[in-house]
């Protein structure tokens, strides 16, 4: 192995970074740096810094990036329209916020190497060293997943006790999970058989909101209020970013919204089986997407919906420090010049249930689409549009009957 003074972690809490600390340490007799990105894991951060020095850290280095992950990663995601699978990227957009920090504090403190706790099998291993490569190309990455000896979650278990290193789960709990302002994620023990249905009524299995059929029986009403693509205002209230999404997160977990059990494609070319809570992401979506039918023509609507399958596909990969992906946004944030107005909205048990939309941008023109009486509309014209527009399918044919009676 090669020699490091000192190495920076990405650290938060868990299992995998937990033990990392004393394996760089025998493994490398190294310094350990521990960074943490706060992206809203909330209750995760609590008591962080006293297992990491106790677990051999150094120091531990907690920084707040919540405004910069909304600001700058969520939100032009969110106007872009990208879901991968359905997916709504809520781990895939936190990883660049993250190595981006942690980029600058490895700098800052003059280390050997960055070290991340990310499995061979997932994506993640794949976003933290993109995102690295693209910001300091020159720094050295360290994978213990890919070259240890630990081979399972239950092995990972054993060496924590071994070493006498604190960890908040058991064999029976032991689910992987990613949480952020955004989501929360839920993978592994019986969600790993496709077959099984998600204990979402289980106490202690959903953490940002309830199952449907727990919600209340009465509909929740919202309003959103958008400028530009971007929520600003809820029921009238102005809010930025990060409390519009956490206000978001409690009405949509409450009314069961945001429940996505999923089979997707990971980019290291697996299948794996995924149960995810996005309520207030899921309710900003939607509203956009309503907001958007009244705001952009045809032809763009839905060339941005073609090109919303690219961009997913560029944040879930990692691709996000990219010439291709920064295009993408400046052709986004075009489309998104009139996105404004307001979308009304009816929650009620797991549903989004559209309840009117308005817009000074709207395209929508009542007295053109009406089906009384208009005198905007010559409905003569439609005649020779079905003629030309026809014209192609009705040559075939045509000429498909000539060569039959041949």
């Amino acid at each position: 192995m090669a020699k490091y003074n000192k190495v920076v972690l990405a650290y938060s809490g868990g299992l995998d970074t937990s033990i990392i600390i004393p394996w760089l340490k025998e493994n490398y007799g190294c310094e350990v740096i521990c960074v943490a990105g706060n992206v809203g894991q909330d209750a995760e951060l609590d008591g962080l810094e006293e297992r990491a020095l106790k677990t051999g850290a150094s120091k531990l280095y907690i920084e707040d990036i919540q405004d910069e992950f909304v600001n700058d990663f969520v939100f032009p995601t969110l106007k872009a329209g990208a879901k991968y699978e359905n997916y709504l990227l809520g781990t895939s957009f936190a990883r660049p916020p993250i190595a981006k920090r942690i980029v600058e504090i490895a700098k800052k403190e003059g280390a050997d190497a960055i070290c991340h706790g990310c499995t061979g099998k997932g994506n993640d291993q794949v976003r933290f060293e993109l995102t690295i490569k693209a910001l300091a190309p020159e720094m050295p990455i360290i994978a213990p997943w890919r070259t240890w000896e630990l081979k399972s979650r239950d092995e990972e278990i054993d060496y924590a006790i071994a070493h006498d290193v604190p960890i908040k789960i058991t064999r029976e709990t032991n689910y992987s999970k990613d949480m952020n302002l955004w989501h929360l994620s839920h993978e592994g023990l019986d969600l790993e058989d496709p077959a099984n249905e998600p204990q979402y009524a289980k106490e202690g299995f959903l953490e940002m909101g309830v199952a449907p059929e727990q919600a209340p029986d009465k509909p929740t009403y919202i309003t959103l209020s958008f400028e530009k693509g971007i929520p600003v205002a809820l029921d009238g209230e102005k809010m930025d970013g990060v409390t519009m999404i956490k206000t978001l997160n409690k009405l949509g977990g409450e009314n069961g919204i945001g429940l996505l059990d999923i089979v997707e494609n990971r980019l290291v070319g697996m299948k794996s089986r995924g149960v995810y809570e996005t309520p207030g992401g899921t309710i900003l979506y939607h509203a956009h997407e309503v907001l958007e039918t009244i705001c952009l023509d045809k032809m763009t609507q839905h060339y941005k919906q073609k090109l919303a399958l690219e961009f997913a596909d560029l944040v879930y990969n990692g691709q996000w420090y990219t010439p291709l992906r920064e295009a993408m946004s400046a052709f986004v944030d075009k489309t998104q010049e009139t996105v404004t107005g307001e979308v009304k909205l009816k929650l009620y048990k797991g549903n989004i249930i559209n309840a009117g939309v308005t817009s000074p941008y709207t395209l929508y023109d009542e007295e053109v689409a009406t089906f009384g009486e208009d005198e905007v509309y010559n409905q003569a014209d439609s005649a020779g549009f079905i003629n030309l527009f026809g014209l192609p399918i009705k040559v075939k044919a045509l000429l498909d009957q000539k060569r039959e009676q041949k």
